[in-house]
């Protein structure tokens, strides 16, 4: 079955964001799965010891965010309407990540010093706003 709905400039351009930002955010996982110096660079004791005992279920969130993200993003350029589900089992899985980093460990006084609501907050409105983006291209007709 084709598609004969073509999409705009703007469709283009959101997918390949997306498609960049979900990338820096499986390498960001990546870095920090196996620990590399990169993902301790500039960091203090503390904030590695934090890091460190990050529990296993938010780190599998973590992966499954970044990991469905890069997905859907991929499939959203595909055209593909599963796209749409992926970005939102990304979006609940970074949402349940961040706001637990946020408000349920002591993130905003170890990273003090670094802005620590500025990139999970970002995370989650960038999520938002690819949940809300694909379903308009899927009712438009363009994902299919």
């Amino acid at each position: 079955m084709s598609n004969s709905n073509k999409p705009g400039i703007a469709f283009w351009i959101i997918g390949i964001i997306a498609l960049l930002w979900n990338g820096m955010g499986v390498n960001t996982y990546l870095q920090m799965a196996f620990k590399t110096e990169a993902s301790t660079a500039g960091l203090n004791a503390e904030q590695i010891a934090m890091m460190n005992d990050t529990p296993a279920w938010l780190t599998a969130l973590f992966a499954i965010a970044v990991f469905s993200g890069i997905i859907a993003s991929i499939l959203f350029l595909m055209r593909k309407k599963i796209a749409v589900t992926l970005f939102v089992i990304s979006f609940v899985a970074a949402t349940i990540q961040h706001l637990y980093w946020m408000f349920g460990t002591n993130a905003s006084e170890v990273y003090a010093d670094m802005q620590p609501y500025l990139m999970p907050t970002i995370v989650i409105v960038l999520g938002a706003f690819w949940v809300w983006f694909s379903k308009n291209q899927q009712a438009k007709g363009i994902l299919a």
